[in-house]
């Protein structure tokens, strides 16, 4: 990293997710270094208080980038499942009491829709980005995939819902390799859709 190089926080202890945007501004040949909340020991994480997608990105993107002073990345994504009227959305990650118990989330929801017709079992991942930079109007960019949910999980790959979640094309999230979820992931989306604002920052 040189002085010359721009900073940005992604609002994430994640290192995949943070070396996965880093790999998206290197291929758009951008000078500018990701870094996770972990480079800043004393920061208090966000409590997610939001009742949608995006106000929870806009929550964690405010309070990182003014407790930092950089500009701040931050996403909140989910699924929801048509039949239970948009659920678990903004739970998802805690959809079974325990935030990241995702055998725990993907039993449950099998369990609540076990009894639907599988065509009825229209579902779509969303993430919304926020990006926070001092002395401006944050901005955000959302992206979406639709699909349906399965009876059997599929796929080595992903994590969380991504085994039961099937696409159009008849392949589960969890069947396609980490760049072929990227091409075509909500979050994917999102974050490529934020691009040309991060560029700026630049």
């Amino acid at each position: 990293m040189t002085g010359e190089r721009t900073r940005i926080v992604l609002a994430t202890r994640n290192v995949g997710k943070i070396a996965e945007f880093q790999h998206l501004l290197d291929d758009a040949r951008l000078a500018i270094d990701v870094v996770g909340v972990s480079e800043f020991p004393d920061l208090v994480d966000t409590v997610e208080s939001g009742v949608t997608f995006e106000e929870n990105a806009r929550l964690k993107a405010d309070d990182v980038s003014r407790a930092t002073g950089l500009p701040a990345l931050a996403d909140d994504s989910g699924l929801s499942v048509d039949v239970l009227g948009g659920s678990p959305g903004v739970f998802s990650a805690r959809w079974a009491g325990r935030h990241g118990d995702d055998e725990a989330n993907l039993e449950l929801l099998l369990a609540q829709t076990g009894d639907v017709p599988l065509e009825r079992l229209t579902a779509r991942f969303h993430c919304v980005v926020a990006l926070a930079v001092p002395g401006q109007a944050t901005q955000v960019a959302d992206g979406a995939v639709e699909g349906r949910l399965t009876r059997d999980r599929r796929g080595e790959g992903g994590f969380g819902y991504d085994p039961i979640f099937e696409l159009p094309s008849g392949r589960t999230m969890a069947e396609h390799s980490p760049e072929e979820k990227a091409a075509i992931s909500h979050r994917g989306v999102a974050f490529r859709s934020i691009l040309p604002a991060v560029a700026a920052l630049g």
